[in-house]
């Protein structure tokens, strides 16, 4: 009996300490302390529901635009043949309205990819299908789930946003090519059509550039986004599904056993590929590697100039942009706060070499086109006393502006601006003889100033660009006491 208890016993032992061994050996998994916050989700769905929600309407935009294009191109071609208008524009109305309500209807799927890849739109579609099929990774609360379905959703509805867009673009490009072949027909067409036809390939061209403007907003992703990405990638189940599942991953398919041994059979190395060139290069001579050199040296810089010519037409971002026959203005495609510019300025006037007041201004700009900005803005006088022996801080007054800045070339501006400045007049800068025949100055002088402005670009967070200003008042002479007519400012942007 003693023998059976000892027995017993050991086995209990030799089980519990097997048990402690496993627990050591153990390590916390990657998989088992990530923690997803509920944010990543929230900040997915109000991005891109916000973003579906101006593809919609941006579309339903230019499509009211381009059939209004139409119908003023059909009065006036029929004026010269109604038959022909009357065929060429039969259904164009029913169209853009089937297009118009597709585009409005949110359950409606388009067949079809979306155009151009979109990188962290397929990063950020596939994260949320990983975590959609693996909900051990997230809390399980129901608010969470409910996070990860809505945006989810979200992301669907957007990609089939940009699905339907590509059909609107297809319907787009085959109007302008039924426009332009019917109007190749007459000959001596009045101006006002041709000016018609070339705005509505304006009105294409710049559709096209809105919508990749929207997709490079998707490949701006916020911090929130990148650190649940960021979280996700410690995943190596999730890294295998990007592998398999991605977007990515079904463009360019990769065999199973890639990266194995067995797939790698038969291939050429890179020892073999190296010694291979190094036998051309000897059958052409001792000059053959200098010679290529040269060659590839030329073929980059080609290149790269065609690389610049190509993003100056906006087709960076998308293979399907059409080359413009007409000079863009990237201005249109951005929201009224992207137009927005921001700026200070200070100017002084001195006395013997001693600043006796100093103007400090803020403006805000509107980019009207990529060469010239709008804006307005306002100024606070501060007096510094008469000279160094005598200095004091007092109020001068303030000013109201405007001002007009077009470029002339490179980093030169014609500027332009009208002011009303505000500062006290006393009684003792009077007399009588620059009183007599004039009646009293307002407390409110204006200043009409004109003159040129140099940019120079600074690498900084905050200030972006420095502004020289040389301007000449040319209503200082009207003014009692006469202010200086020639003004330097010194401007930051940002």
């Amino acid at each position: 009996m003693r023998k059976k208890i000892q027995a017993f016993l050991i086995a209990c032992m030799c089980i519990l300490c097997c048990q402690m061994a496993g627990a050591q050996d153990k390590k916390p998994s990657v998989d088992s302390i990530i923690d997803i916050p509920s944010s990543y989700f929230s900040k997915i769905e109000s991005k891109y529901d916000g973003l579906e929600d101006r593809v919609t309407k941006q579309t339903e935009k230019y499509l009211h635009r381009l059939f209004n294009r139409e119908k003023r191109l059909q009065r006036k071609l029929a004026k010269i043949d109604s038959t022909g208008a009357k065929q060429l524009f039969a259904n164009s109305e029913k169209q853009y309205k089937q297009l118009i309500d597709k585009m409005k209807s949110t359950g409606d799927k388009a067949s079809g990819t979306s155009g151009a890849y979109i990188p962290m739109l397929d990063s950020v579609k596939t994260s949320l299908a990983f975590l959609d099929q693996n909900s051990s990774f997230l809390s399980q609360s129901k608010e969470t789930q409910e996070k990860l379905k809505g945006s989810l959703s979200k992301v669907n509805q957007l990609q089939d946003k940009f699905q339907q867009t590509e059909q609107v673009k297809a319907f787009i490009q085959q109007r302008k090519q039924q426009i332009k072949e019917s109007l190749s027909k007459y000959s001596n067409l009045p101006k006002g059509i041709t000016n018609e036809f070339d705005g509505y390939k304006k009105e294409a061209y710049y559709y096209q550039a809105q919508l990749k403007e929207y997709k490079e907003i998707l490949n701006e992703p916020d911090r929130m986004i990148q650190k649940g990405l960021s979280l996700l990638n410690k995943l190596p189940a999730f890294t295998q599904f990007m592998k398999q599942h991605s977007e990515l991953a079904s463009l360019f398919r990769l065999p199973d056993n890639y990266g194995s041994p067995q797939s790698l059979a038969g291939l050429q190395t890179r020892a073999q590929v190296q010694q291979q060139i190094q036998n051309q290069l000897a059958s052409g001579g001792p000059n053959a590697q200098q010679y290529l050199q040269q060659n590839l040296q030329a073929a980059q810089s080609q290149l790269n100039t065609l690389k610049d010519k190509l993003n100056k037409l906006g087709g960076s971002g998308g293979g399907d942009m059409d080359m413009p026959d007409f000079k863009p203005n990237n201005q249109r495609t951005k929201t009224f706060w992207q137009r927005l510019e921001y700026g200070t300025n200070f100017q002084t006037a001195k006395n013997n070499f001693f600043p006796t007041t100093t103007d400090f201004g803020l403006s805000v700009g509107y980019k009207i086109t990529d060469k010239s900005t709008v804006g307005i803005g306002a100024s606070y006088k501060m007096g510094w006393g008469q000279d160094i022996k005598h200095i004091a801080i007092t109020h001068q007054g303030i000013g109201l502006r405007s001002y007009l800045d077009i470029k002339l070339k490179g980093s030169f501006f014609a500027s332009g601006g009208f002011e009303y400045n505000y500062q006290p007049i006393n009684d003792s800068l009077l007399t009588t003889s620059s009183a007599r025949g004039w009646e009293a100055p307002s407390s409110w002088r204006q200043s009409g100033l004109i003159g040129v402005s140099k940019i120079v670009s600074i690498k900084s967070k905050f200030f972006k660009k420095t502004k020289l200003q040389l301007m000449w008042d040319f209503l200082s002479y009207q003014q009692v006491p006469r202010t200086q007519p020639v003004k330097f400012r010194v401007g930051y942007n940002f």
